[in-house]
């Protein structure tokens, strides 16, 4: 079925989701009625006016000392110098009017078959991976904290696990398949050290909950068909 908000047709295959190709639409022609785009205009304009419209729609509190305090205590693993994780991947790159439900249905079933038999890693990624890795079975070295963009970084840090991850993990490339072949521990930082980083997190946390209400709200407010966007996502906001 075809995604239309407020009568306008939306394309699909250049986005991971439909809920995301209409969240863009919804927010698209909220900033053509702010007056910051028109119809019509050019993607990089389109794209400053959205990011405009949201910063102007949607604030976003300071986290105050006392809640950096509280979920760095939560969560002090994340916060550790000299992490290391020894990782391999394969990308399945998306690029503008890639058809994304193929290339997603392509690296699910390249998935499953390296769950099934991991001795595959290292030659699908030289006969598959988008990444210049993949001439090199994948092979990305050691990662620390702050080399890889957040989604990809949540997937290589956030558990103790080895070995081919059960998911493919989306980032802003693609699809990728990664493989945690070892982890060097490093040590704990002091939350003084790393208070900034916890205030950043806490913003992302705060935009991110922000942003999925706001979406709600003008979903609300428009007629959608084709998808449903109770529970719209936010990666709309890198």
């Amino acid at each position: 079925m075809s995604v239309t908000v407020n009568g306008v047709a939306v394309d699909t295959d250049a986005w991971p989701t439909p809920q995301l190709a209409a969240v863009h639409e919804l927010l698209r022609q909220r900033a053509c009625e702010r007056g910051f785009t028109a119809d019509g205009a050019g993607n990089a304009d389109t794209e400053r006016a959205i990011e405009r419209t949201l910063a102007e729609d949607v604030p976003v509190p300071e986290p105050t000392d006392e809640e950096c305090r509280r979920w760095y205590d939560a969560n002090a693993k994340r916060f550790r110098s000299g992490d290391l994780v020894c990782a391999r991947h394969i990308l399945f790159q998306i690029t503008p009017g890639s058809p994304v439900p193929a290339v997603r249905g392509l690296a699910e079933a390249m998935l499953h078959e390296i769950q099934a038999n991991p001795a595959l890693f290292t030659e699908r990624a030289r006969q598959h991976s988008n990444c210049p890795s993949g001439a090199n079975g994948g092979q990305l070295g050691q990662l620390q904290r702050g080399e890889t963009v957040p989604e990809f970084e949540k997937a290589i840090f956030d558990d103790a696990s080895i070995g081919v991850l059960p998911r493919l993990v989306t980032t802003r490339h693609g699809f990728h398949i990664i493989s945690v072949d070892r982890r060097i521990e490093g040590k704990q930082l002091p939350y003084e050290i790393v208070r900034d980083d916890v205030a950043a997190e806490l913003r992302r946390r705060s935009e991110a909950r922000a942003l999925s209400q706001y979406v709600r709200v003008l979903a609300g407010r428009a007629e959608i068909e084709g998808v449903e966007l109770d529970a719209a996502a936010s990666p709309l906001v890198q």
